[in-house]
């Protein structure tokens, strides 16, 4: 979607935003205002009656999985851990120096993968939206909400919700997020965009329901290929001429890379029994037919005009079109029942599946050997179940997919989990997830004019990833340790080509959390430690990783008007050879020539004030007077001192 179309949509919205806000009257003094009571005068104007009060439980928020929250307009360390340009919690991530650029991982995490491969350049994938991040709506007034922060040198990220129920039972949101951001360095502008559009609707007596989205994401970055070792004495010896870091030089000074996705996501079901109906409603009943729709499109291009020694020989073959492009179709259809026999609510479902990546033409004129097709391109057929089950304080969750024959789709999927809630005291969970499926397309397939970066595998296998977890919440501690198995893990080694590993990764990881408070103080703490006891040579991970909090909360002025958040984080993470990143193939890759690992102190002032909060930081405070070893990966420095500000604020009209 052109950025005009959606200006225009917005416009729209902001239109019919005016207008309800022009009929509604009545307004109760918290700014929250009550249900709505329409009825049509004989002129055709529309009267809104309000009565009663609205609760903040009215405005929910529903995940793609149906788990509800509600909208947060509180203030809490947890909101300054998540207000950032991704707006998750980054603990296991390291940044780049300026936001929109890509992260080094500090952990990982495998009890959430994919049924099937992707298209890979995962550098530029931190910041896309999947189907799973992408939230619905119900809301008994229109409601908004904007996030703004500034950039680093020029620019700012805005990030906009604009939703709103028609009726009780159809609900609309329109949500953009809009980076431009200049950098300290040298060619390492960024520009992103992230727009979406959810609606979800039901019937009256929710016999028919309907929900899906569509989105359009762009990511842009200039390249620097970071700094060569002449300049990176230069900021390691901290020398007074080049604080301003633009006067750095850099590998590549023309580099550019781009990344593209659009997705259509149509789910919704129609229900054939419900509980009120009397034939066998104790044995059976809710029985639906659904359907759902996953249509999606990615796309990835790297460019650079001038050709510098940093990624070797040159042999164009004079295409005009360079972008790898991935186009995913699935079509499930699936029938799903509520019964006493399976204790809870069981569903089968079938997936139609097509897909093809790949190029146009050949883009290297020495690649005759090495490539001989320019187009990965087939179809599947799987078939799985979904189950959910109750058993007093016990929850039980299964869902498993198999996809036989012996294309690039063909695989297994399953995910087990068993909950124990007590109350609102703790819950314990164990989860098992076994997963068999192709490694990402770039992997397999990959050109450029580049005479290094060409490559075919036909004969790689499928990686296989066992993972076991456990995981505790509670009001004492909240913790979790995950032990994960891989065969056939698939990585980009020191040449920048890709390699299967022929043993098996063996990665345990233990995460704790715990927060103590005294009158107005709070130390929040969080410890991860991690150790790779087969297959570190390839897969690495720094052993632990730590990040604590100190703040002072209170109430500020008569009448308590504002509650302040004012606090500094410490996190560090020990040395380790630190993967480095590779901009061609916005991919990170092995080294072994640096050992990378060190501390950083952030400085906060955070403040509410009603449905505003308000967020001033300092980063990386420290940075003045110690030494300069912080990098994001080699070649590439963390950022230096730097300050920012932005703010959170919710409308309910």
């Amino acid at each position: 979607m052109s950025k005009q179309v959606f200006l225009f949509v917005i416009l729209t919205f902001i239109s019919i935003h005016i207008g309800f806000s022009q009929a509604i009257t009545g307004r109760t003094g918290s700014g929250l205002i009550g249900t709505q009571q329409d009825s049509i005068s004989g002129s055709g104007e529309i009267k809104v009656t309000l009565s009663g009060k609205t609760k903040y439980t009215d405005y929910k928020v529903f995940s793609h999985h149906r788990d509800t929250t509600y909208i947060d307009t509180t203030l809490t360390i947890q909101k300054e851990y998540r207000f950032n340009y991704l707006r998750t919690d980054n603990f296991e991530l390291l940044e780049f120096h300026n936001q929109g650029q890509t992260f080094t991982s500090l952990g990982y995490n495998f009890d959430n993968l994919n049924l099937f491969p992707d298209i890979g350049f995962s550098a530029k994938q931190f910041s896309y939206l999947e189907i799973e991040d992408i939230k619905y709506y119900e809301v008994p007034t229109t409601t908004s909400e904007i996030m703004y922060r500034t950039g680093l040198q020029q620019g700012q990220v805005l990030d906009a919700l604009f939703t709103l129920n028609f009726s009780p039972r159809l609900n609309v949101s329109l949500s953009y997020k809009g980076l431009r951001s200049l950098g300290a360095y040298r060619r390492s502008l960024v520009s992103n965009g992230n727009f979406r559009g959810a609606f979800h609707y039901r019937t009256k007596e929710n016999q028919y329901q309907i929900k899906g989205h569509i989105t359009t994401q762009d990511f842009f970055n200039q390249e620097s290929g970071g700094l060569p070792q002449s300049e990176i004495d230069k900021f390691q010896d901290d020398d007074p001429n080049f604080e301003t870091r633009a006067r750095l030089d850099v590998n590549l000074n023309d580099a550019e890379n781009q990344f593209d996705g659009n997705r259509v996501y149509i789910n919704h079901s129609y229900k054939l029994l419900s509980s009120k109906d009397s034939i066998t409603k104790k044995d059976f009943s809710n029985l639906k037919i659904g359907h759902v729709l996953t249509s999606e499109t990615k796309i990835y291009s790297f460019t650079q005009p001038s050709n510098s020694d940093v990624f070797g020989n040159v042999s164009d073959a004079g295409a005009t079109n360079n972008e790898a492009k991935s186009q995913l179709n699935n079509n499930e259809f699936n029938l799903e029942f509520n019964s006493k026999y399976v204790l809870g609510k069981f569903k089968a479902k079938v997936n139609l599946t097509n897909y093809s990546y790949g190029y146009d033409s050949i883009l290297n004129s020495n690649s005759a050997g090495t490539i001989s097709k320019i187009k990965l391109e087939g179809n599947a057929i799987s078939v799985g179940a979904d189950w959910n089950a109750r058993i007093k304080n016990f929850k039980l969750n299964a869902t498993g997919t198999l996809t036989p024959g012996n294309s690039r789709l063909s695989g297994n999927f399953f995910k087990g989990e068993a909950v124990y809630e007590k109350d609102s005291v703790f819950s314990v969970k164990g989860s098992l997830l076994l997963s068999s499926k192709s490694p990402n397309f770039n992997t397999l397939l990959h050109q450029s004019k580049f005479d290094d970066y060409n490559w075919q595998n036909d004969a790689f296998s499928n990686v296989n990833t066992r993972n076991l977890g456990f995981d505790l919440q509670s009001k004492w501690l909240n913790g979790s340790v995950h032990l994960t198995n891989i065969d056939n893990y698939t990585y980009f080694d020191e040449n920048n080509t890709p390699q299967q590993f022929p043993d098996q990764i063996v990665y345990l990881k233990a995460k704790v959390n715990k927060e103590i408070k005294y009158w107005k103080l709070a130390l929040d703490n969080t410890i991860m430690y991690q150790n790779v006891s087969s297959g570190s040579s390839v897969f690495r991970v720094p052993e632990l990783v730590t990040r604590n909090t100190l703040y002072y909360t209170d109430y500020w002025f008569k009448g308590k008007p504002m509650l302040v958040n004012i606090g500094a984080t410490f996190k560090y993470f020990t040395k380790y050879q630190m993967n480095a990143y590779n901009p061609l193939l916005s991919e990170f890759t092995i080294q072994n020539t640096q050992e990378i690992g060190f501390p950083t102190v952030d400085v906060f002032f955070n403040a509410q004030v009603r449905r505003t909060r308000l967020y001033f930081k300092i980063d990386n405070v420290t940075s003045g007077f110690g030494p300069k070893n912080y990098f994001s990966a080699p070649n590439y420095p963390y950022r230096d001192f730097t300050i920012r500000f932005g703010l959170v604020w919710n409308w309910f009209i």
